[in-house]
This record gives structure tokens, C-alpha cells and sequence, in this order.
């Protein structure tokens, strides 16, 4: 397929330098490299997008956490409202811990934009752990781990109004799929820019949507309950097309300004087609590996597909545009 940048022009810099904050957890040389371009940097086509494992995930099983290990505490969770802390496994690596309503759907959106070809940090779903901290040795629950890589270094956040990629249709894709999740929280302070270092010692810019589990419930915006399958079952994607654009009347979000007069129906059914690849036992694996029971599972998939197909049928006769509203 190839990337579709329909309304982008190309993009190129010939030569850069990576400035890198100096910090044993962000290792990664500073140097000048040769500019990939930078529609790389956010998606790039899943040539294998049917075989991909989403109960794992991209980063595969090596990468993962010891459910059976001890874990050191490092210090509490600084941002966000959602609980957690920062831990250190018996191999020396550094985890971010999110526990919580937010924990299981970061994991699941995270491995679907992942397998879709958007760039992801590693996370992984542990339901428990043993934490050694202040108190003692003692079992703890657990949720998302994101994995402090030694070959990604955190350049900061990146803008959803300032960036390289607004108005190319990966971009409006990528806005696409969030709704289809009611991601709500579409603020700047939650998207990352990272350096990453390949084995062969380049380094390649990627542009992440990183905390992502205020998704698959409400979307309102003061504090939206995630993780409530009732809800996100009720809650219509799709609600018309004026002038040419499509309106999502029951995504209300933070910055769902981003949405308004910019969607287009080829930017709907292009993000819906992607998702469409994925074959049901896929959506079942990624659920699976983010701690669902297998009934709230079914109800999840079986209202995302929903959603793809009334994405994927935008335009045609079996989709009414006439109506503002569509029942």
C-alpha cells in the first residue's frame, strides 16, 4: 500500500543531530545521522499485519516482565491520575507501572496501533506482582508495564497542532482510530518523541501517543470512566458527514477540536480498512493479553468490529450521509 500522505507535501532534511538528555536510562549516542524521512516516523506500512501476535506484542516475549520476579521500588508515580510506581526487576531493568481502571485498555490500544503500524514503547499487562519496598516483601496488584529501553531515549512532547504530519492521512488515521476507542485524552503532554537506536547504529525519530488507557468507556471531559464495556457498546462512532467532513457527535474528548472540519470519509474508511485486517482471533489475543475475561472481551471486539464496518462502508449506499445524525 505504501504510505498515503494525501494532502501532505514531502517532506525532507538532509542532515541532523540528535540532542539527548543525559540520563543512564536514555543511552543513546549523540551524533549526526542521515534523515529517514519523516513520514516514517510515525507509521509505516505492516507488510505482515495478519501475522502479527497481539497477545504479546511487537517487542516479543524476551522483552517482557517476570510475573514471578521480585521487583524493587524505585520511587511512587509522579503524573497522571491513575495510581502507580516506578520498579526495578532481578535483571536491572526499569519499569513504569500504571495500575488501575486505565491499566488494561492502554495495553490493548497500544498493541492494536502497534500491529496497525504506528510506533509503540514496549508494554506489557502483569495482573500481580511481588514488590520489595519500605514495608517489606509483599504481593501487590499489577497492571500496564512500560519498559524504560535502553535504545529509546525521550526527546519530550510533541504537538498534535504542531507537527510534521498534520493534514497527511496516517495522521488523520491515527485521530480515526483513537475515536474508535473513546481514547479521551488527547492532550500533548501525553505524546513522546524518542530516539531509537537500530542494531546497526542508526537512529530513526518516532512520534508516540503514549497513555492510552483512558480508552473503551466514556469520553467526557473530566475525568472519563475507561474500561467500561456498557458504555463504550452505547456510545455511536460515526454520527454524519457535512460538507464534506465526518462528525463524531458522541466523542467528546479533550482537544476533540482536532476532529472538527478535518476528517474526511477516505481518512475514515483508510484507518477502518487497516483495523479491518485483523482477523477476530487477533482482536481476541490482544484482550487476552491485556487481562480481560473472555465474555467482556467478546462484547469489546464485537462492537469494534461494529465500528470498522460502519468506517469501512462510509460513502456507500449501505451508509446514510443525508442525516446529521444517522440512528
Amino acid at each position: 500500500m505504501g504510505l498515503q500522505l494525501a494532502r501532505a507535501s514531502v517532506l525532507s532534511i538532509s542532515l541532523f543531530t540528535w540532542v539527548v538528555p543525559s540520563s543512564a536510562e536514555r543511552s543513546v549516542p549523540t551524533r549526526a545521522h542521515s534523515v529517514i524521512p519523516l513520514s516514517a516516523d510515525l507509521w509505516s506500512e505492516p507488510a505482515d499485519l495478519e501475522r502479527r501476535d497481539l497477545s504479546i506484542g511487537p517487542w516479543g516475549a524476551e522483552r517482557a516482565p517476570d510475573p514471578r520476579d521480585r521487583f524493587q521500588f524505585v520511587r511512587p508515580k509522579r503524573h497522571g491520575s491513575s495510581p502507580g510506581l516506578v520498579v526495578r526487576d532481578g535483571r536491572g531493568r526499569t519499569w513504569h507501572v500504571k495500575q488501575g481502571r486505565e491499566a488494561q485498555p492502554e495495553v490493548v490500544v497500544s498493541r492494536v496501533l502497534s500491529a496497525v503500524g504506528y510506533r509503540q514503547p514496549p508494554v506489557y499487562f502483569v495482573p500481580s506482582f511481588t514488590l520489595a519496598d519500605a514495608q517489606g516483601i509483599h504481593d501487590t496488584p499489577g497492571g500496564r508495564f512500560r519498559l524504560s529501553d535502553p535504545s529509546m531515549a525521550d526527546l519530550g512532547e510533541w504537538q498534535w497542532g504542531n507537527n510534521p504530519f498534520t493534514g497527511s492521512t496516517p495522521y488523520s488515521g491515527l485521530l480515526v482510530m483513537l475515536v474508535l476507542f473513546n481514547s479521551a485524552d488527547l492532550k500533548n503532554s501525553n505524546n513522546s518523541m524518542y530516539a531509537v537506536a537500530a542494531p546497526d547504529g542508526s537512529v530513526r525519530r518516532w512520534f508516540v501517543v503514549r497513555d492510552l488507557g483512558t480508552s473503551l468507556g466514556a469520553t467526557g471531559r473530566f475525568d472519563p470512566t475507561p474500561n467500561d464495556v456498557g458504555v463504550f457498546e452505547r456510545r455511536r462512532f460515526i454520527t454524519g458527514v457535512i460538507h464534506g467532513y465526518v462528525e463524531f457527535g458522541d466523542y467528546h474528548a479533550v482537544h476533540s477540536d482536532l476532529l472538527v472540519g478535518r476528517i474526511t470519509p477516505d481518512d475514515v474508511r483508510w484507518a477502518c480498512g487497516l483495523l479491518g485486517r485483523l482477523s477476530e482471533r487477533q482482536w481476541h489475543d490482544a484482550f487476552r493479553g491485556a487481562g480481560y475475561e473472555p465474555a467482556t472481551a467478546a462484547r469489546f471486539v464485537r462492537r469494534i468490529v461494529h465500528k470498522i464496518d460502519e468506517g469501512r462502508a462510509l460513502g456507500s449506499s449501505s451508509f446514510r450521509t443525508s442525516a446529521r445524525v444517522l440512528r
